[in-house]
C-alpha cells in the first residue's frame, strides 16, 4: 500500500521523522531516504508531491497549515495534517498540534464575548458623539445660529478628544484595557446625560459637556487596541478589529437613525437621556464579564488559554505591558518614519470621517432639501455598510497572512483600498444630482474606508507592541486636530464659496495623497525604538 501526500509549500525533510493525520492516526512510513519525488510528475508538480511507502516505521513528521492527504485508493478522501520537527520537546509539539479553530468554536470563545463588548462600548461611544449632529439642525434653528457657529459647537467634543488620547493610551499601556475603559464610559454616559440640563444653562455650559464627553471618548479606541492585542493572536486580529469597529460604525447607525425618532417623543435632548443610561448599563456588564487579559478571566477555558499564549509566543513582546511609569519615549517614537505613516493615516481617517459625521445631515438637508428624518436616514446608510464591509475585510486581511502574504503587503492592500476607494467615491459624490444617488456614492465611499482599520489602525500593535496605547494616543491627537480643521473649516469653507462641493473635492485628494504616504514608509514589522533613526 502506498499513500500520497500533496504539500502547498516546500519542506525539508531533515531531522523530520514521521506523518501524523488530525485525529492521532499515524502513517508509518518506510525510512527517510524512501520519500522521493513521484519521477512521472512535470518538475511543477515534482516539488509539491511525495510517495510516502508503507515499511519500516520512523516515527513522525507533521505538516502544517491547508496540506492535503490523499489515500491511495480511497477516491476523493482528504484529511488535514499538521506539522513540527521531530527535535522539539513533546510540549511544543503538542501545543503546535492546537488546531486553528473553527468558526463556531471562534465565535463562542470568549475573547470574541470580549471583543462583542468593546464593540458594544464604540457603539455607544459613537452613538453618543453623533446625536449632535442630529440635535444640531434644530438647535441652530430655534438659537439663530450660523453655519459657521454651528461648526464650532460640533467641534466642543474634538477639543476635549484632544487632550486625552496620549494621557489614556499611556494610562492602557500601564493598568490595561478593562479599567480605563470601564472609567472612560462611566464619565462619557454621565456627560451625554447631563447635556440637556447643560444647553438649557447656559452656552458655555453645553460646550464643557460636550468636551467631557470628547474627554472621556479620548480612551475608547487605545483600550480596544490594547486588549486585541492581548487577546488574540497575529491571525486573529484583523477579524477581531473588524467586530469592534462594526460597532463602532453601528453606533452612527443607531444614532442617526433613532435619534430623529427619540427626538420626536422626548423633544430634543430626548436621546442625549437614553444613550447616557444605556452606558451605565453596558458597564454593570463590563465590570463583571471581563478582564484585561486572558490568564485573568475567570471563565475561560484551558484550552482557549493555551491556544491564545502559544499563538503569541511567536512574537517577543507582542503581550508586555509598560508598567515602569515613566515618561514614554515620545522623541524615540517620532524618530521613525513608520510612526509617521500611521499618525499620517490617523490623520486623514478622522479629518474625512468627521467631516462626514457631522455635515452629512446638514449637507443632506442644504443641497437636496430633504427633512430632518430622510437626511438622517440617507447619512446613516453608508455607516451601515462601513460596519458590513469591515468583517468582511478584517476576515480577508487574516485570509492573507495566513495563507504567507507579508503583514507588511497585507497591511499597505488595506490602507490602499482604505484610502484610495474613498479618494475616488468622494469625487463621484460631487457630480450627484439625486440624494439616492449621493447616498451610494457616499455608502461606497464609507465602506471601503472600513479597509484603512486592517491598515494603519491595526498597524499600532505591530510596529509598538509595548507603546501601542501611548502610540494610538498621538495618532488620535494628530487625528483630532486635522478633524477640527475638517469640521470647522467645512463650516467656513461652505459659508465663503457658498457650496460643499469644493471641500469634498480638497478631502478627496487629501485621501489620495496620504494612501501614496502610507505606503512609502509604513511597514508591519516591529520598529526599534531603542535607537533613534
Amino acid at each position: 500500500m502506498c499513500y500520497s501526500l500533496s504539500i502547498q509549500s516546500s519542506i525539508d525533510f531533515r531531522n523530520r521523522s514521521s506523518v501524523k493525520i488530525h485525529g492521532d492516526r499515524a502513517i508509518l512510513t518506510s525510512n527517510l531516504p524512501t520519500l522521493r519525488r513521484i519521477p512521472s510528475l512535470p518538475e511543477r508538480d515534482r516539488r509539491r508531491k511525495l510517495l510516502l511507502c508503507s515499511g519500516r516505521s520512523v516515527g513522525s513528521l507533521r505538516f502544517t497549515g491547508n496540506t492535503a492527504v490523499h489515500l491511495c485508493g480511497i477516491p476523493r478522501h482528504r484529511l488535514r495534517v499538521s506539522c513540527s520537527d521531530a527535535r522539539r520537546s513533546p510540549e511544543e509539539t503538542a501545543a503546535e498540534m492546537t488546531a486553528q479553530p473553527n468558526f463556531s468554536e471562534f465565535i463562542t470563545s470568549e475573547r470574541v464575548k470580549v471583543v462583542a463588548m468593546l464593540a458594544l462600548a464604540l457603539a455607544l461611544c459613537n452613538a453618543d458623539r453623533v446625536v449632535m449632529s442630529v440635535a444640531i439642525v434644530p438647535l441652530s434653528l430655534s438659537r439663530g445660529w450660523s453655519k459657521s457657529f454651528s461648526g464650532i459647537v460640533q467641534s466642543s467634543f474634538l477639543w476635549g478628544y484632544l487632550i486625552s488620547p496620549i494621557a489614556g493610551g499611556t494610562l492602557v499601556d500601564r493598568y490595561g484595557g478593562k479599567v480605563v475603559m470601564a472609567w472612560g464610559v462611566a464619565l462619557w454616559s454621565l456627560a451625554t446625560f447631563l447635556t440637556p440640563w447643560a444647553a438649557d444653562s447656559s452656552l458655555w455650559a453645553l460646550l464643557a459637556a460636550r468636551a467631557m464627553v470628547g474627554v472621556a471618548e479620548g480612551v475608547a479606541l487605545p483600550c480596544m487596541n490594547n486588549m486585541v492585542a492581548r487577546w488574540f493572536p497575529s491571525t486573529e486580529r484583523s477579524r477581531a478589529v473588524g467586530i469592534a469597529m462594526a460597532g463602532f460604525q453601528l453606533g452612527n447607525v443607531v444614532g442617526l437613525m433613532l435619534s430623529p425618532i427619540l427626538m420626536s417623543q422626548g423633544g430634543i435632548y430626548g436621546p442625549f437621556v437614553i444613550f447616557g443610561l444605556s452606558g451605565f448599563l453596558w458597564l454593570l456588564v463590563w465590570l463583571s464579564a471581563t478582564s484585561s487579559a486572558p490568564d485573568r478571566h475567570p471563565q475561560i477555558t484551558k484550552s482557549e488559554l493555551e491556544y491564545i499564549k502559544q499563538k503569541q509566543q511567536t512574537s517577543t513582546g507582542e503581550n508586555k505591558r509598560n508598567t515602569t511609569g515613566g515618561i514614554p519615549p515620545f522623541g524615540r517614537l517620532l524618530s521613525k518614519m513608520p510612526t509617521w505613516a500611521v499618525i499620517v493615516a490617523n490623520s486623514m481617517h478622522s479629518w474625512g470621517f468627521f467631516v462626514i459625521l457631522s455635515w452629512m445631515p446638514i449637507y443632506f438637508n442644504s443641497v437636496y432639501h430633504v427633512n430632518l428624518k430622510q437626511a438622517a436616514w440617507f447619512s446613516a446608510v453608508p455607516w451601515s455598510m462601513m460596519a458590513f464591509t469591515g468583517y468582511i475585510a478584517g476576515f480577508w486581511s487574516d485570509l492573507l497572512i495566513r495563507r504567507g502574504t507579508s503583514i507588511t503587503l497585507t497591511r499597505k492592500i488595506m490602507q490602499s483600498i482604505g484610502f484610495i476607494g474613498p479618494g475616488i467615491s468622494l469625487i463621484g459624490l460631487t457630480t450627484a444630482k439625486q440624494p439616492l444617488v449621493a447616498s451610494a456614492w457616499l455608502s461606497l465611499a464609507v465602506g471601503l474606508k472600513s479597509f484603512s482599520h486592517l491598515g494603519f489602525l491595526i498597524n499600532l500593535q505591530e510596529i509598538a507592541p509595548e507603546y501601542s496605547g501611548v502610540l494610538h494616543g498621538m495618532c488620535l491627537t494628530a487625528g483630532t486636530l486635522a478633524a477640527i480643521v475638517g469640521t470647522v473649516g467645512t463650516g467656513f469653507f461652505v459659508e465663503l464659496l457658498g457650496s460643499f462641493q469644493g471641500f469634498i473635492l480638497l478631502t478627496a485628494i487629501l485621501y489620495l495623497l496620504s494612501a501614496l504616504f502610507y505606503n512609502i514608509y509604513a511597514t508591519g514589522e516591529r520598529v526599534d525604538f531603542d535607537t533613534t533613526a
